[in-house]
This record gives structure tokens, C-alpha cells and sequence, in this order.
């Protein structure tokens, strides 16, 4: 089992300490999102293994010169191999789920000329690869109708990069979260399906026959036959990305400890299993896998999942136990707390701002947010219905509330605002002022 470790966040620990964490969890990977000096000096001597990256805005660059990929690998890779056992570098994260296609056109080119850089040196044991998110396919479900999308292959992007993933006997890195798709629709599909814990329920393909018992494998596989509809069968999957959030917003159901501690506990025995289990498509296969991620990291832009995916608080204590060996059962661990959002919630939710906020900072989110959409607080005008209290805290309240309540469902607006807002079901309204609302 490997862990993310990222670093978007102002309160997390020391990057030794972080190392030190890494170890005592008995975490055998640790993949970062760039090739960051410190923490590649620090991981020298342990027997962590890394997963470096390449920043999206170099793949042009090392594409087109061979002489910059040499040089990338030399700073990035040499100055710190074998001390630091790299085992995979990636290039760039879910380009493909970006509109620019020039990054597309020159995701393969690069990752060829990194390949040849690192085997130029004689090195036998770094994986050359590039992370894609799930909106690659088309269609999921049932797994057999996995199909990437028509623009990826139109742009002949997808067998290029399945090419010199065989050829160099590289995986296909998924980032792949069962809890977005389940969440996405939470009425039909079942909790316990997504969380490995559907005991006497099943779903069988009906073109494939194959037999599923948890959603992770049925969207593993949906990848596998999309790759084997363009001829590539025996493609190797690695997992860059899964996990399960602790905590998020009020209208996201099923984001709580309980199930986040259910989902990565009974992950890591699957992913450890001796022998190895694979997917119905692909049994008996080892998948290298990486937890999303060490730390809730509050920096992170979006809904309020996106900053509680850590198996550890920023202060370094656990959100929940877990053993990344896979050797604890689950009667072993200590109670959980009963989740209390595992429904949909039904009712009004606005957005204020958030206890804490600093007020200095808060002037300049307030008039960008009125800036951006001038109707959104037009009833803070000086004799309307919301200028009193003269306060910059109410003020704002209603200008996030209006503003999310007006773009949330047609523009993907969040109850987010720099991490000043946050949501809540206790309507703000006083006297003649009615904050807008989102009815669920």
C-alpha cells in the first residue's frame, strides 16, 4: 500500500515528521505531486518507495527536446537515485480530463523522452506513467461497455499512450473514487456495494457474465475493456488515486469518519490479499495502490470533501485507525461513530462565513464576489433591504449565500469562497433581509 502525500495545506506537519508518520503506518509507496528536494532528500536511506511527478506546464518543453528531459531526469531523479528508491515518475495529473489539447498531443511524446532519459542511465527499475481520472470513458456501466471518450481517441491520444504503456511494461495509474459515483446517486446505488461490504448482494454483467461484489472493481474493469475494445488485453492497472472522505459538506451524503475508515480499512485487504484477488476481469493480479491521502490538507479549493480525504489530522493524529498491512480484522478496531449523513440531505442550506475568518481578508473576497456577479448583491445597496447591520461579516454572508444559491447547480458554484464560507441550516434572514437559499 502506498499513501499521497500532499502538501496543500498551512498547518500540516514537517516534512521529517511526515516521513516518520509514513514509516510507523507501515506504508510501503509514497507518491508526491512534484519531485519536491526535501522530501526526496529526507526519504534517502528509508525503504519508502516514491512516486515522483512532472508538473503539467513542463510536458511541452520535455516533449520537444530530449536534451530537457535529460536534464529534468538528471535534477530530479539521479540527484537523489537509488538512495531514494524512485520507482515511478508520472508525468503531469489528469491532462486528459483537461480541454487543452496541446498538453494531450504532448503527454505521450514527453513520457517517451523521460523513458529514454532514465534508460539512457541503465536503470531498469523506474516506471515511466500518467494519471487519468474516470471522465476518460464514455460509459462505466455495465463494465463491459467501457469505452473511452470519442475526443481522446479522435485525437489519437489513447493508443499511443496504451502502446508505450505495454511496451515498457508501465501500469495504467487510475484515480478512481467509488464515493463520487456512489454520492452522485445515492438512491440507487448501495452504500454498501461501494464500501467492500455487500455480503449477499451481487451484480453480474450481461454481456461479460462476470460477477461483481463492490463498485471499485466494476470501475477498474469498465477501464480494462475500454482498452481492450482498441486491442490492448492485457493492460496493468495501478490505482493513483482512491480513498474515502472523512467529512465534507452538508449536502454531501456519506462523507463522514465511519465510512471513510470502513472503505480504506477494507480496501487495504483487498489490495494486500495473499494471493493476490485483482478484478473479476483481471483476477489474480496484484494492483499497486496509493491512499488518498496522508493528510486533510485545508488549502484545497471546492466542496468540502476536497479537504478531508486524510487518514491524519494536520497536528499528525489519526482520523481513524488503520493497518496498511492488512493483517487487522475489523473486530479488532476500536468503535467508530455512527455516521449521521449517510442519506441525502433534505431541506434549505445557506452559505455564511465561516467561524474564524479573518475580517481583513474578508473586504477583498466580499467585492470580488460582488464584482463577479453584480446582481448577487444588489440588496446590499445602501437603503435596500440588506445594508443594515453595516457589517462587513453580514454583508458577506448574504453575498456568498445569494452568489451560491444563483450558480451552484448551473455553473458548479461552492460554498467555498477562499475558505471564508461555510454552509449551514440555520436560515441568516433578520427583518426585511431574506437570504437566498439551496433547496434539496
Amino acid at each position: 500500500m502506498g499513501i499521497n502525500y500532499g502538501l496543500n495545506g498551512d498547518n500540516l506537519q514537517s516534512v521529517h515528521h511526515s516521513i516518520n508518520l509514513l514509516q510507523s503506518m507501515n506504508a510501503s509507496r509514497v507518491k508526491i505531486y512534484d519531485a519536491n528536494p526535501e522530501v526526496l532528500k529526507l526519504l534517502s536511506g528509508t525503504k519508502l518507495q516514491a512516486s515522483i511527478m512532472i508538473q503539467d506546464g513542463l510536458i511541452p518543453d520535455i516533449a520537444s527536446d530530449q536534451s530537457i528531459a535529460d536534464q529534468w531526469v538528471r535534477d530530479n531523479v539521479l540527484a537523489y537515485y537509488p538512495q531514494t528508491m524512485i520507482r515511478f515518475v508520472l508525468v503531469g495529473n489528469e491532462i486528459l480530463s483537461s480541454n487543452n489539447t496541446l498538453l494531450w498531443y504532448n503527454l505521450v511524446p514527453a513520457m517517451v523522452r523521460i523513458h529514454n532519459s532514465i534508460k539512457a542511465q541503465n536503470i531498469q527499475n523506474i516506471k515511466v506513467g500518467t494519471p487519468v481520472a474516470m471522465d476518460i470513458l464514455e460509459s462505466t456501466f455495465p463494465p463491459s461497455s467501457g469505452k473511452f471518450r470519442p475526443e481522446i481517441l479522435n485525437h489519437q491520444v489513447m493508443v499511443p499512450l496504451l502502446s508505450f504503456l505495454n511496451k515498457t511494461r508501465s501500469f495504467f495509474f487510475v484515480n478512481v473514487f467509488p464515493y463520487f459515483s456512489w454520492s452522485e446517486n445515492p438512491t440507487n446505488l448501495s452504500l454498501d456495494f461501494a464500501l467492500f461490504t455487500a455480503k449477499n448482494s451481487s451484480y453480474t454483467d450481461p454481456e461479460s457474465g462476470l460477477i461483481y461484489t463492490n463498485l471499485l472493481d466494476q470501475m477498474l474493469d469498465s477501464v480494462l475493456f475500454a482498452a481492450r475494445k482498441l486491442g490492448f488485453d492485457n493492460i496493468s492497472l495501478a490505482i493513483s488515486e482512491t480513498g474515502w472522505p472523512n467529512a465534507g459538506d452538508i449536502d454531501q451524503p456519506g462523507a463522514n469518519i465511519h465510512n471513510a475508515a470502513i472503505y480504506n480499512r477494507n480496501l487495504v485487504r483487498k489490495v494486500t490479499a495473499t494471493p493476490p484477488i485483482g478484478t473479476p476481469a483481471q483476477p489474480g493480479v496484484v494492483i499497486p495502490t496509493f491512499i488518498f491521502s496522508l493528510y486533510d490538507e485545508n488549502r484545497k479549493f471546492g466542496r468540502g470533501t476536497e479537504r478531508h480525504w486524510g487518514l491524519l489530522q494536520p497536528n499528525g493524529l489519526p482520523n481513524y485507525e488503520i493497518d496498511l498491512t492488512g493483517v487487522q480484522s475489523e473486530s479488532n478496531y476500536p468503535t467508530l461513530p455512527q455516521p449521521t449523513n449517510n442519506k441525502p440531505f433534505k431541506g434549505k442550506i445557506w452559505c455564511v462565513v465561516a467561524p474564524g475568518s479573518r475580517i481583513t481578508d474578508l473586504g477583498p473576497v466580499l467585492n470580488s464576489v460582488c464584482k463577479e456577479d453584480n446582481g448577487a448583491c444588489d440588496a446590499l445597496a445602501p437603503g435596500n433591504e440588506c445594508y443594515e447591520p453595516v457589517s462587513l461579516v453580514a454583508h458577506a454572508s448574504y453575498a456568498f449565500s445569494s452568489y451560491w444559491a444563483k450558480h451552484r447547480d448551473s455553473a458548479g458554484a461552492t460554498c467555498y469562497f477562499n475558505g471564508f464560507a461555510e454552509q449551514t441550516t440555520r436560515d441568516p434572514s433578520h427583518g426585511p433581509c431574506k437570504f437566498p437559499s439551496v433547496s434539496l
